[in-house]
């Protein structure tokens, strides 16, 4: 959800998908390379993202990634998940 959160904005290269991750949660998240690019790699595969071979700002050849319609689709259905599931925590938080 992140991912596809952050690619809303506009395509990115991975390493600055895991910056934009780490300064929007003021340093609280990070996503590591290890879960970072097979998470894109699952994304490209559902159709979720697509990818196109660009120059980095320090002119290193890297892979931008873009959220597509059907990943557009796919993020809003993630979110309305992830505020029932937060809602229901946060209920239990209050009455247990």
């Amino acid at each position: 959800m992140l991912i596809l959160r952050v690619l809303r904005s506009g395509p990115l290269h991975g390493y600055a998908i895991a910056q934009r991750i780490h300064q929007l949660s003021d340093a609280v998240l990070g996503a590591e390379e290890g879960s970072l690019y097979p998470t894109l790699q699952r994304l490209l595969l559902e159709g979720w993202v697509r990818a196109e071979w660009g120059n980095s700002e320090t002119n290193r050849r890297v892979r931008f990634y873009e959220l597509t319609p059907e990943g557009q689709k796919q993020l809003k259905r993630e979110l309305v998940e992830y505020k029932q599931v937060t809602a229901a925590i946060q209920a239990i938080l209050r009455t247990a």
